[in-house]
């Protein structure tokens, strides 16, 4: 069974609202949960660092936002994740119609509430009750029954606590789930690095990550980039515990650190599957019957890799998780169990 001090954390974090582009609350509760247990925490633009007394020796990276919306005017709302990308308008943009329809849908009549960005402030409650896509704006319009009062700037978060339903924990996982994991390890005795990074969601996170380690990082920056991975069902999901990447859309991945990771999990019996491997499987069958092929995806690893010139490297260790950017993410106990497994090996793997 789960560490009930995990639980207990996990439980906070997921209440705490870290909406795209207005993360600054979140990293004030993490700055006191991490400090609580010994770290050193020190704040950058859009990067939270807390490091035990070896600070080199081992280095995880996990992003803190989640979806939100944000006010944008009277009683006008909009997904967060496009205006912190600064897709003011969608047309001919990466997003397509199908994707907004299917936002559109996954957050009818959800509750909601506003909150101030700096302090986290709560600043009033209501529900979603329409949504639609604006013909003269190319862009995602929300409408919210309670939240007339807002004014533009304010972010909005999916209300939201953690459920344990059975043999899975519920609730909007990615990617407080993993935050929380790193934030747990300081309590065994972690002495390495922790990144805590904004706005991943909206494809910028790399961006802080990689200053970072342009002003401080040495000759040998190993890093492993850990979040959640979706799968269409949770047969798919329940298939392994672990997920593991070899490349992404962007980049390949440190060849060294990935086998490192698989063999760590062979040791100790902990099933893993290489999600690269599985899309590419997917594709082929696609091809065969003339539709086209999904994207490898994009991850935070794969954009550092191929933007820092071989100065930061590494790879990426995930959980299975269904549900994907909803209020119902899933991800089984067993599987959060092998990933902080995981986590302290590696941990004692460079100690």
């Amino acid at each position: 069974m789960l560490n009930t001090d995990f639980i207990d954390l996990l439980k906070a974090l997921v209440r705490q609202p870290s909406v795209v582009g207005a993360e600054h609350s979140f990293f004030r509760v993490l700055q006191r949960e991490l400090e609580e247990r010994g770290a050193k925490v020190t704040w950058y633009e859009g990067l939270l660092v807390a490091q035990g007394s070896d600070p080199f020796s081992t280095m995880f990276s996990a992003h803190i936002d989640r979806h939100g919306l944000v006010c944008t005017g009277p009683n006008e709302f909009q997904y967060a994740a496009f205006i912190s990308a600064n897709r003011t308008d969608l047309l001919d943009s990466a997003v397509s119609e199908e994707l907004m329809s299917k936002i559109t849908e996954r957050f009818q009549s959800v509750p909601v509430f506003a909150y101030e960005p700096w302090s986290g402030s709560y600043r009033g409650k209501g529900f979603i009750k329409n949504s639609y896509i604006c013909e003269f704006r190319n862009n995602l319009i929300f409408e919210i029954d309670g939240l007339d009062s807002v004014v533009a700037g304010t972010p909005v978060a999916f209300e939201d606590k953690l459920k344990i339903n059975g043999d899975r924990l519920e609730g909007q996982l990615d990617n407080v789930l993993t935050a929380a994991a790193i934030v747990h390890l300081f309590s065994q005795g972690f002495q390495g690095t922790a990144f805590f990074t904004a706005q991943e969601e909206a494809g910028k996170s790399w961006r802080y990550l990689l200053e970072w380690f342009r002003r401080f990082g040495g000759s040998t920056n190993k890093l492993f980039v850990v979040d959640t991975s979706p799968f269409p069902t949770v047969e798919a999901a329940n298939n392994q515990l672990i997920i593991l990447r070899e490349k992404d859309a962007n980049a390949a991945f440190n060849a060294q650190s990935t086998q490192l990771v698989a063999e760590l999990c062979q040791q100790h019996d902990l099933s893993y599957l290489y999600k690269d491997h599985y899309v590419e499987k997917q594709n082929a069958q696609l091809m065969q019957t003339g539709k086209t092929p999904r994207s490898l995806g994009s991850t935070e690893m794969g954009r550092i890799i191929a933007a820092s010139n071989g100065l930061v490297d590494g790879t990426t260790i995930q959980v299975p998780t269904t549900g994907y950017h909803t209020m119902a993410e899933s991800a089984s106990i067993e599987s959060v169990e092998a990933f902080l497994k995981l986590l302290r090996i590696l941990a004692d793997e460079f100690a």
